[in-house]
């Protein structure tokens, strides 16, 4: 399961939050639309994120958190958040 953040300018209404996967819907002073919660896997965030692109809205950020403490970036490539000791 990820934790998941994203952020597309425009505001989407709360009770679309069934159809992006029960994602919580919260809204910026900035005009911008937050959708946070839980995903269970890659495919059920690539539905989501396709969803949001056929609605013609431009993504701000997507950023992603599994459960090993690994953080992958909007850009898709994982990083640890353990440093490298030599």
């Amino acid at each position: 399961m990820k934790q998941v953040e994203i952020r597309v300018k425009g505001e989407i209404d709360e009770d679309w939050s069934d159809w992006f996967g029960y994602l919580t819907i919260t809204h910026t002073r900035k005009g911008e639309t937050v959708l946070t919660g839980s995903v269970q896997d890659q495919p059920e965030l690539r539905a989501i994120l396709s969803r949001l692109a056929n609605l013609g809205l431009e993504m701000v950020s997507v950023n992603t958190k599994s459960e090993g403490n690994t953080r992958i970036s909007e850009k898709g490539g994982e990083q640890s958040n353990k440093r490298n000791t030599k």
